[in-house]
Parts: C-alpha cells; sequence; structure tokens
C-alpha cells in the first residue's frame, strides 16, 4: 500500500521530513518502513499542496492515552525525500471534484485529504498512487 500525508512542511527541498504524532485515516496506521509516501505541505500551514514523494525511513506508533476512549490512532514517522515534485496539485486542483462516486484518483484524494482539514496520513489505492507519479514527471 501507498501514503499520503498532509502537513507542515517548512521545506521541501530538505532529504529527511520527520513528523510527529500524526493522526491517521482510512489505513494510514498501518505505514510500514520502506513504504512510498506522497509528501503534501498543508495549505493550512502555509504550504502548497503536493512537494515530494519519498520512503518511509522510521514509524514509530505513538502510544494511546489512557482514560480516553475515542481515540485517533497517530504514528510519527521519517521520510527520505526521494523526489521533488514538478507540478503542482494542492486543494485548487482538487477541490472541483466532489462526486464522490466516481472512482476516479483525483475524487479520492480530495475526499481523503481536503473533505476534512486537518492534517493527516492516509492510505491511498493504486490507481490515486499512479495518478499522483504524473505530478513528478517533466511535461
Amino acid at each position: 500500500m501507498m501514503y499520503a500525508i498532509k502537513a507542515e512542511v517548512s521545506d521541501p527541498q530538505e532529504d529527511t521530513f520527520t513528523f510527529s504524532a500524526q493522526k491517521t485515516m482510512y489505513s494510514g496506521k498501518n505505514i510500514s518502513i520502506g513504504d512510498t509516501v506522497f509528501v503534501f505541505a498543508s495549505e493550512n500551514e502555509g504550504g502548497q499542496g503536493l512537494v515530494a514523494r519519498g520512503m518511509a525511513s522510521a514509524v514509530e506508533a505513538v502510544p494511546r492515552k489512557p482514560g480516553i476512549e475515542r481515540q485517533t490512532p497517530r504514528v510519527s514517522l521519517s521520510i527520505r525525500r526521494t523526489a521533488l515534485a514538478t507540478q503542482p496539485l494542492g486543494r485548487r486542483e482538487l477541490k472541483p471534484l466532489t462526486d464522490w462516486d466516481d472512482g476516479q484518483p483525483g475524487t479520492e484524494l480530495n475526499f481523503k485529504l481536503y473533505r476534512q482539514a486537518t492534517n493527516k496520513l492516509i492510505g491511498i489505492s493504486d490507481e490515486a498512487a499512479a495518478f499522483l507519479e504524473d505530478f513528478f514527471r517533466e511535461r
């Protein structure tokens, strides 16, 4: 499985991105070392959307807090950057894709990343990953 993370990214040029206690959704909690991760710099934090692709180089589940019944699983992870995006893809480009049942990879990304404004780590389909790969090729 492949993943995408939407989080604060201070410098997309970094060789390694480190994220602490990230909320997981859509099977994001299943990430393992070696998995591919597409990195979106959160527009909520001043970012521009898709900035990089990388490989998870460290993953650690964050223990749940005792006494709280409902908790979203969280993970801390490091991602070694393997490529920089060559084309823009963010909230602005994905916003028109709102037919949640159309089966399109862009719609999947809009739903999982932007329907809720929170930063998060998500699992994505093979089709969504193939769609994202196009944003790393020169036109």
